[in-house]
């Protein structure tokens, strides 16, 4: 979800949709939905593109969705069919490749945005680091510097619904930005 259109003029008085890029799957008037990470659930009223009502929207298009019931969603929220539910935690692994010139050890705090979703976090753990040379993985490691790969964990301040980036890359990556300058300093695979 990118956009709450709310254009309450007299003759739009009630209208409320929701407008984003489906990132898989196909959506249709009638399906029933679930609204992560709050758990809510609707019912499809009318999916829009262009302006123009259609039967079907599918995997990368942006779409407006209508639903049947006044809920509570928000930008960064994902609306997804019950029968495809995505993972919910604040406690991710992933695969992290970082692009700053300062290390990057535990403790640090960032923002993590996930498709228009963006929460604070907190790198919990290097499990290790990967040696791009012999795949080798290197644990424990003293430093984490620029263009080094490592797997860690890391804490969002809540919770986030998320596809491991083997099943589903569009709903998998994450970039980590500084808090301070906004930069992105790190490109994350989540597992």
């Amino acid at each position: 979800m990118q956009y709450v259109i709310r254009p309450q003029t007299e003759e739009l008085h009630d209208y409320r949709g929701y407008a984003g890029k489906i990132i898989s799957g196909i959506y249709k008037k009638g399906d029933k939905i679930t609204v992560f990470p709050s758990g809510l659930k609707s019912t499809i009223k009318s999916v829009e593109i262009g302006g123009a009502h259609v039967d079907e929207a599918f995997a990368q298009q942006s779409v407006v969705i209508q639903l049947e019931d006044d809920i509570d969603v928000s930008r960064g929220d994902v609306i997804v069919k019950n029968d495809n539910q995505p993972k919910l935690s604040n406690e991710l692994d992933v695969l992290l490749c970082l692009m700053d010139n300062k290390p990057l050890l535990p403790g640090n705090k960032y923002y993590m945005q996930l498709n228009s979703r963006v929460v604070r976090s907190v790198v919990r753990e290097i499990e290790y680091k990967l040696n791009v040379n012999t795949l080798e993985k290197e644990y424990n490691p003293s430093t984490v510097g620029l263009n080094d790969i490592v797997k860690a964990k890391i804490k969002t301040a809540s919770e986030i619904p998320y596809d491991s980036y083997t099943d589903l890359r569009t709903n998998g990556g994450a970039i980590l930005i500084d808090e301070t300058s906004n930069v992105t300093v790190g490109a994350c695979m989540i597992q």
